[in-house]
Protein backbone atom coordinates (compact mmCIF):
# COMPACT_ATOMS: atom_id res chain seq x y z
CA UNK A 1 0.00 0.00 0.00
CA UNK A 2 2.84 2.57 0.88
CA UNK A 3 4.33 2.24 -2.45
CA UNK A 4 1.02 3.31 -4.22
CA UNK A 5 0.61 6.08 -1.74
CA UNK A 6 4.36 7.24 -2.75
CA UNK A 7 3.38 7.24 -6.42
CA UNK A 8 0.10 9.10 -6.02
CA UNK A 9 1.69 12.03 -3.90
CA UNK A 10 4.39 12.09 -7.10
CA UNK A 11 1.05 12.90 -9.57
CA UNK A 12 0.28 15.03 -7.25
CA UNK A 13 3.26 17.04 -7.24
CA UNK A 14 3.71 16.58 -10.99
CA UNK A 15 -0.11 17.99 -11.48
CA UNK A 16 -1.06 21.63 -12.23
CA UNK A 17 -2.57 23.45 -9.44
CA UNK A 18 -5.76 25.03 -9.66
CA UNK A 19 -6.52 28.54 -8.17
CA UNK A 20 -8.32 27.58 -4.47
CA UNK A 21 -11.97 28.73 -4.53
CA UNK A 22 -13.72 31.37 -1.79
CA UNK A 23 -14.23 29.01 1.09
CA UNK A 24 -17.19 29.68 3.60
CA UNK A 25 -17.35 27.41 6.60
CA UNK A 26 -19.90 29.66 8.03
CA UNK A 27 -22.70 26.93 8.10
CA UNK A 28 -20.23 24.25 9.72
CA UNK A 29 -22.35 23.51 13.56
CA UNK A 30 -25.70 25.78 12.36
CA UNK A 31 -28.89 23.30 12.88
CA UNK A 32 -30.12 22.82 9.55
CA UNK A 33 -28.77 21.62 6.71
CA UNK A 34 -26.71 24.04 4.43
CA UNK A 35 -28.66 25.22 1.30
CA UNK A 36 -27.75 23.25 -1.55
CA UNK A 37 -26.89 24.64 -5.08
CA UNK A 38 -24.87 22.55 -7.14
CA UNK A 39 -22.41 19.43 -6.24
CA UNK A 40 -20.02 18.58 -8.93
CA UNK A 41 -17.76 15.08 -8.40
CA UNK A 42 -15.61 13.07 -9.51
CA UNK A 43 -16.59 9.33 -9.63
CA UNK A 44 -15.86 5.96 -11.64
CA UNK A 45 -18.96 4.96 -13.79
CA UNK A 46 -20.04 1.61 -13.55
CA UNK A 47 -19.17 -0.39 -17.00
CA UNK A 48 -22.22 -1.56 -18.64
CA UNK A 49 -21.16 -5.48 -17.78
CA UNK A 50 -21.38 -4.55 -14.35
CA UNK A 51 -25.22 -2.31 -14.82
CA UNK A 52 -26.75 -5.33 -17.22
CA UNK A 53 -25.74 -7.78 -13.93
CA UNK A 54 -27.54 -5.53 -11.63
CA UNK A 55 -30.11 -4.96 -13.82
CA UNK A 56 -30.81 -8.64 -14.10
CA UNK A 57 -30.34 -9.62 -10.66
CA UNK A 58 -31.26 -6.31 -8.13
CA UNK A 59 -32.83 -3.43 -9.26
CA UNK A 60 -36.21 -4.88 -10.36
CA UNK A 61 -36.84 -6.34 -6.95
CA UNK A 62 -35.40 -3.28 -5.14
CA UNK A 63 -37.88 -0.94 -7.21
CA UNK A 64 -40.82 -3.19 -6.42
CA UNK A 65 -39.93 -3.25 -2.62
CA UNK A 66 -39.10 0.90 -2.61
CA UNK A 67 -42.96 1.40 -3.81
CA UNK A 68 -43.99 -1.23 -1.71
CA UNK A 69 -42.79 0.74 1.27
CA UNK A 70 -43.88 3.66 -0.41
CA UNK A 71 -40.64 5.11 -1.56
CA UNK A 72 -41.67 5.98 -4.70
CA UNK A 73 -39.48 9.19 -4.84
CA UNK A 74 -36.18 6.92 -4.17
CA UNK A 75 -37.67 4.63 -6.71
CA UNK A 76 -37.85 6.98 -9.52
CA UNK A 77 -34.88 8.80 -8.43
CA UNK A 78 -32.27 9.64 -11.69
CA UNK A 79 -28.79 8.17 -11.05
CA UNK A 80 -25.70 7.13 -12.80
CA UNK A 81 -24.69 4.00 -11.08
CA UNK A 82 -21.17 5.03 -10.07
CA UNK A 83 -18.24 4.45 -7.35
CA UNK A 84 -17.40 7.88 -6.13
CA UNK A 85 -14.16 9.43 -5.42
CA UNK A 86 -14.88 12.97 -4.15
CA UNK A 87 -17.32 15.87 -4.20
CA UNK A 88 -17.81 19.16 -3.78
CA UNK A 89 -19.83 21.78 -3.46
CA UNK A 90 -19.46 24.87 -5.84
CA UNK A 91 -22.74 26.61 -7.35
CA UNK A 92 -19.84 27.97 -10.01
CA UNK A 93 -20.76 26.58 -13.65
CA UNK A 94 -16.96 26.06 -14.71
CA UNK A 95 -16.34 24.18 -11.74
CA UNK A 96 -16.21 21.28 -13.68
CA UNK A 97 -13.67 22.97 -16.17
CA UNK A 98 -11.23 24.21 -13.00
CA UNK A 99 -11.84 20.25 -11.71
CA UNK A 100 -10.61 19.10 -15.21
CA UNK A 101 -7.77 21.18 -15.00
CA UNK A 102 -6.56 20.63 -11.36
CA UNK A 103 -7.28 16.54 -11.96
CA UNK A 104 -4.15 14.48 -11.08
CA UNK A 105 -3.14 11.82 -13.69
CA UNK A 106 -5.62 9.11 -12.87
CA UNK A 107 -4.76 5.21 -12.39
CA UNK A 108 -4.28 2.79 -14.84
CA UNK A 109 -7.64 0.78 -15.42
CA UNK A 110 -8.45 -0.71 -11.91
CA UNK A 111 -10.11 -4.65 -11.51
CA UNK A 112 -12.19 -4.41 -8.34
CA UNK A 113 -14.14 -6.91 -6.72
CA UNK A 114 -17.80 -5.63 -5.51
CA UNK A 115 -19.63 -7.89 -2.75
CA UNK A 116 -21.58 -7.22 0.27
CA UNK A 117 -25.14 -4.88 0.30
CA UNK A 118 -25.67 -2.94 3.36
CA UNK A 119 -27.66 0.42 4.67
CA UNK A 120 -25.57 3.52 6.43
CA UNK A 121 -26.58 6.80 7.32
CA UNK A 122 -24.35 10.03 6.68
CA UNK A 123 -23.60 9.69 10.38
CA UNK A 124 -24.69 6.77 13.31
CA UNK A 125 -27.92 8.50 14.87
CA UNK A 126 -28.29 11.46 12.26
CA UNK A 127 -31.44 9.68 10.84
CA UNK A 128 -31.29 11.24 7.10
CA UNK A 129 -29.95 10.84 4.38
CA UNK A 130 -29.54 7.14 4.81
CA UNK A 131 -28.89 4.62 1.70
CA UNK A 132 -28.25 1.34 0.72
CA UNK A 133 -24.91 0.31 -0.86
CA UNK A 134 -22.87 -2.19 -2.89
CA UNK A 135 -18.92 -2.23 -1.11
CA UNK A 136 -16.03 -3.03 -2.79
CA UNK A 137 -13.68 -5.88 -1.37
CA UNK A 138 -10.89 -3.81 -0.15
CA UNK A 139 -8.19 -5.87 -1.43
CA UNK A 140 -6.10 -6.03 -4.34
CA UNK A 141 -3.72 -4.03 -6.29
CA UNK A 142 -7.22 -2.45 -7.89
CA UNK A 143 -8.44 -1.23 -4.52
CA UNK A 144 -4.65 0.30 -3.14
CA UNK A 145 -4.80 1.83 -6.13
CA UNK A 146 -8.54 3.32 -6.00
CA UNK A 147 -7.39 4.42 -1.80
CA UNK A 148 -4.04 5.79 -3.21
CA UNK A 149 -5.70 7.86 -6.21
CA UNK A 150 -9.00 9.02 -3.38
CA UNK A 151 -6.00 10.71 -1.50
CA UNK A 152 -4.42 13.29 -4.78
CA UNK A 153 -7.66 14.04 -5.95
CA UNK A 154 -9.24 14.61 -2.50
CA UNK A 155 -6.09 17.25 -2.55
CA UNK A 156 -6.31 18.46 -5.76
CA UNK A 157 -10.18 19.18 -5.91
CA UNK A 158 -11.56 20.26 -2.64
CA UNK A 159 -9.63 23.43 -2.31
CA UNK A 160 -12.46 24.40 -5.41
CA UNK A 161 -15.45 23.65 -2.96
CA UNK A 162 -16.87 26.91 -2.38
CA UNK A 163 -17.80 25.37 1.62
CA UNK A 164 -18.86 22.07 2.97
CA UNK A 165 -21.58 19.54 0.88
CA UNK A 166 -24.32 20.52 2.51
CA UNK A 167 -24.99 16.80 3.10
CA UNK A 168 -22.46 16.82 5.79
CA UNK A 169 -23.76 19.57 7.95
CA UNK A 170 -26.60 20.57 10.34
CA UNK A 171 -28.13 17.10 11.82
CA UNK A 172 -24.91 15.14 9.95
CA UNK A 173 -22.29 17.18 11.36
CA UNK A 174 -23.43 17.01 14.55
CA UNK A 175 -23.43 13.50 14.86
CA UNK A 176 -20.03 13.01 13.25
CA UNK A 177 -17.16 12.03 15.63
CA UNK A 178 -13.89 14.02 15.75
CA UNK A 179 -12.39 12.83 12.86
CA UNK A 180 -15.18 13.31 10.32
CA UNK A 181 -15.41 17.28 11.98
CA UNK A 182 -11.87 17.89 10.97
CA UNK A 183 -12.53 16.15 7.55
CA UNK A 184 -15.73 18.50 6.92
CA UNK A 185 -13.83 21.28 8.10
CA UNK A 186 -10.76 21.17 6.19
CA UNK A 187 -11.69 19.11 2.87
CA UNK A 188 -15.30 19.85 3.10
CA UNK A 189 -17.17 16.46 3.14
CA UNK A 190 -16.18 13.28 5.25
CA UNK A 191 -15.46 9.78 4.03
CA UNK A 192 -12.23 10.66 1.90
CA UNK A 193 -8.36 9.85 2.49
CA UNK A 194 -6.06 12.45 3.18
CA UNK A 195 -2.68 13.23 4.38
CA UNK A 196 -1.94 13.29 8.24
CA UNK A 197 1.13 13.46 10.17
CA UNK A 198 3.14 12.47 7.12
CA UNK A 199 0.72 9.11 6.41
CA UNK A 200 -2.45 8.65 4.55
CA UNK A 201 -5.70 8.24 6.28
CA UNK A 202 -7.83 5.50 5.47
CA UNK A 203 -11.15 6.98 6.01
CA UNK A 204 -12.35 6.39 2.54
CA UNK A 205 -15.14 3.15 1.34
CA UNK A 206 -15.54 2.90 -2.06
CA UNK A 207 -19.00 1.64 -2.87
CA UNK A 208 -21.79 1.68 -5.32
CA UNK A 209 -25.34 3.21 -3.80
CA UNK A 210 -28.62 2.35 -4.74
CA UNK A 211 -30.99 3.55 -2.87
CA UNK A 212 -30.76 7.37 -2.04
CA UNK A 213 -33.34 8.85 0.69
CA UNK A 214 -34.08 11.35 3.05
CA UNK A 215 -37.16 9.64 4.86
CA UNK A 216 -35.80 8.90 8.17
CA UNK A 217 -33.72 5.81 8.92
CA UNK A 218 -35.58 4.52 11.74
CA UNK A 219 -38.44 3.86 9.75
CA UNK A 220 -37.14 1.85 7.09
CA UNK A 221 -33.77 0.42 8.71
CA UNK A 222 -35.37 -3.21 9.31
CA UNK A 223 -37.34 -3.93 5.93
CA UNK A 224 -33.99 -2.38 4.15
CA UNK A 225 -31.46 -4.39 6.08
CA UNK A 226 -33.94 -7.59 5.06
CA UNK A 227 -33.51 -6.97 1.74
CA UNK A 228 -30.09 -6.21 1.69
CA UNK A 229 -29.34 -9.53 3.22
CA UNK A 230 -31.93 -11.10 0.64
CA UNK A 231 -29.43 -9.23 -2.34
CA UNK A 232 -26.31 -10.88 -0.28
CA UNK A 233 -27.75 -14.45 -1.02
CA UNK A 234 -28.29 -13.40 -4.26
CA UNK A 235 -25.29 -12.53 -5.17
CA UNK A 236 -22.65 -14.39 -2.22
CA UNK A 237 -19.57 -14.14 -4.15
CA UNK A 238 -19.93 -10.74 -5.13
CA UNK A 239 -18.57 -9.91 -9.04
CA UNK A 240 -15.38 -9.00 -10.65
CA UNK A 241 -15.47 -4.88 -12.13
CA UNK A 242 -13.10 -3.48 -14.52
CA UNK A 243 -13.10 -0.23 -14.22
CA UNK A 244 -11.66 2.14 -17.32
CA UNK A 245 -13.10 5.71 -17.10
CA UNK A 246 -13.39 8.33 -14.61
CA UNK A 247 -15.83 11.27 -14.96
CA UNK A 248 -16.19 14.80 -13.51
CA UNK A 249 -20.09 14.85 -13.14
CA UNK A 250 -22.98 16.90 -11.49
CA UNK A 251 -25.38 15.57 -8.37
CA UNK A 252 -28.09 16.31 -6.39
CA UNK A 253 -28.07 17.01 -2.46
CA UNK A 254 -27.87 12.98 -1.64
CA UNK A 255 -25.12 11.79 -3.93
CA UNK A 256 -26.96 10.44 -6.76
CA UNK A 257 -25.28 11.59 -9.87
CA UNK A 258 -27.72 13.49 -12.75
CA UNK A 259 -25.05 14.54 -15.24
CA UNK A 260 -21.62 13.36 -16.61
CA UNK A 261 -19.71 16.02 -17.90
CA UNK A 262 -16.64 14.95 -18.47
CA UNK A 263 -14.95 11.11 -19.07
CA UNK A 264 -11.19 10.48 -18.74
CA UNK A 265 -9.97 7.53 -20.03
CA UNK A 266 -7.61 4.99 -17.66
CA UNK A 267 -6.72 3.40 -20.69
CA UNK A 268 -4.97 5.71 -22.57
CA UNK A 269 -5.89 9.24 -20.64
CA UNK A 270 -8.21 10.96 -23.17
CA UNK A 271 -10.92 13.05 -22.71
CA UNK A 272 -14.76 13.76 -24.21
CA UNK A 273 -16.89 16.48 -22.96
CA UNK A 274 -20.09 13.84 -22.63
CA UNK A 275 -22.64 16.19 -24.07
CA UNK A 276 -21.16 16.73 -27.46
CA UNK A 277 -18.95 13.84 -27.84
CA UNK A 278 -16.06 15.25 -28.68
CA UNK A 279 -12.74 15.42 -27.52
CA UNK A 280 -11.92 17.54 -24.65
CA UNK A 281 -8.37 19.22 -22.94
CA UNK A 282 -7.50 19.99 -20.02
CA UNK A 283 -5.60 23.23 -20.44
Amino acid sequence: MIRHIAAALGLLAAATAAPAAEIDNSSIGQAEFRPHKTTYGLVYVLPQDANDLLDSKIRGPLKDKLVALDLTAEAELPNIPHITVVHIHNADPATPAAMLKALPKPPAPLEITMKKFYTTEAAKGAGRPWWLDLGVVKEGKGYDDMMAYNVVATAALAPLRDGPLPRVTGPVYAAMGDAGKELVKTVGVSGVNVMKDGKATASHNPHNTLVYSMEPFSRFQAPMDALASEFNTVLPDGFPVMLKTVSIVELQFSGNVVREIYRVSLEDGSITNVATGKAASAR
